[in-house]
């Protein structure tokens, strides 16, 4: 398989066939981010080629495993929705002649990916099997969007997210915890709440924010720039998210960078999850947290 440098995958996508269109990430300036730093180039698409050769020896190691069927497939890289509609097209047509009985492709994607994309591409991709995106949002906080170089804004997640919504494209969220930053992550939450509860996503993971040395952001916190959330502020931030959603999602926090692993649909499961959390806070302790936080070494 055509694999370049580290995969990274939602934890939901963990049965999904795991095949690379894309290497790297088309935007790469994130100040917190350092997911492709083991590459040895920003973004690389993928000749068709590979792809199929790729399909090609899955079905062979399926039959050999005696796995069985592939009932979805996950495209691998930072943001492959990036491609135009006329290659995903393509993808998605070499992924049903393998694989005939997949039903869906997801992958990660960026606000911006959609922008450039227009209705009647949308409805095609739609109709093709794409489903399920995952877009790492991080927040509908403005300042800190901008201040990460996000590249968007809140209303362009709210814009291109009800776009995907008239298409038929579900979706699920990445919030990235403390994003706004130390004594700013209730204002965080609170804007992202807001936004999410004009949307329709079908999942809203959050990951807690880990910065390691190698990041833009690292420096910043250097340079008196930018102050980071503890621990404690930082569960009292994803609190805060969880009260402030008022639609039928799963909220989920499953991700490495969790100390402590969280799932329930809201609204059942909202004052479970909102106990867990302050028996966390109460019982658990910022120098456990912190010390989680200073041991993991990668995402």
């Amino acid at each position: 398989m055509h694999y370049t440098g580290t995969i990274w995958r939602p934890p939901y996508e963990a049965s999904s066939l795991l095949l690379e269109v894309t290497a790297g990430c088309t935007h790469h300036r994130c100040k917190f981010c350092t997911l492709y730093k083991d590459l040895p180039f920003a973004f690389r698409m993928s000749p068709l080629e590979d792809v199929e050769a790729d399909l090609i020896e899955a079905k062979e190691q399926y039959k050999l495993w005696k796995q069985g069927t592939v009932s979805r497939t996950f495209l691998t890289g930072a943001n492959p929705f990036v491609l135009k509609a006329d290659k995903l097209l393509a993808i998605a047509e070499l992924v049903y002649r393998y694989f005939p009985e997949c039903r869906t492709i997801g992958c990660f994607a960026r606000i911006t990916d959609i922008t450039i994309k227009t209705d009647e591409e949308l409805e095609m991709l739609q109709k093709a099997g794409y489903d399920g995106l995952t877009i790492g949002i991080e927040t509908a906080d403005d300042e800190a969007l901008k201040f990460m170089n996000k590249g968007y804004q809140a209303k362009d997640i709210l814009e291109q997210c009800r776009r995907l919504d008239r298409a038929g494209i579900s979706y699920s969220f990445f919030y990235l915890v403390s994003i706004s930053g130390a004594g700013r992550g209730a204002e965080g939450a609170r804007k992202t709440a807001e936004v999410c509860n004009q949307l329709h996503p079908r999942l809203i993971g959050a990951n807690m924010l880990t910065i390691y040395p190698e990041s833009e952001l690292y420096q910043e916190i250097r340079n008196g720039n930018w102050k980071e959330e503890g621990e404690i502020e930082k569960y009292k931030e994803m609190r805060m998210l969880i009260e402030g959603l008022d639609i039928p999602v799963i909220f989920a926090a499953m991700g490495a960078s969790n100390a402590v692993q969280l799932r329930g649909s809201l609204p059942e499961d909202r004052k479970r999850l909102l106990e867990v959390i302050d028996e966390i806070i109460d019982t658990v302790g910022e120098e456990k947290l912190e010390r989680y936080r200073r041991n993991l070494h990668h995402l």
